[in-house]
């Protein structure tokens, strides 16, 4: 079942938000200060291709420098990203075939606002990043 809808997702979601986040990290890599947020922005980007069978976690050994970054990505990215989820998902629960869909789009909105100091993860294995 994963599978399938991950499938529907990639044609009718995940590719256009992998193409944008991955633009976004390129973006973000040509200084120096943005490559931490260039490659969290990947992070996500692959994470919106096939989010189907993941999950986000808190990765254990992050500290201070995720907390301030976070608040930096929130404040100039991570608002706009996480309202672009909000109303995507909503327009996507209109009809029963999209509520997966749109369920999967509110599933990115914690990873979209804060993503540095997270590990994506199996569903199979959802404490792999913890320990």
């Amino acid at each position: 079942m994963k599978t399938i809808l991950n499938i529907i997702w990639l044609i009718f979601s995940g590719f256009w938000l992998f193409l944008g986040y991955m633009f976004a990290g390129v973006l973000l890599f040509i200084t120096i200060i943005g490559i931490p947020f260039a490659l969290a922005s990947w992070r996500i980007g692959f994470y919106a291709l096939w989010p189907f069978g993941q999950t986000v976690v808190e990765r254990p050994t992050s500290g201070a420098a995720s907390f301030v970054g976070n608040v930096l990505w929130l404040i100039l990215a991570g608002w706009w990203l996480a309202l672009a989820h909000i109303v995507t998902g909503v327009i996507q629960c209109v009809t029963i075939i999209g509520i997966p869909l749109g369920l999967a789009n509110f599933k990115l909105i914690p990873v979209s606002l804060m993503p540095l100091g997270k590990e994506i993860v199996s569903t199979d294995q959802p404490f792999a990043g913890r320990w």
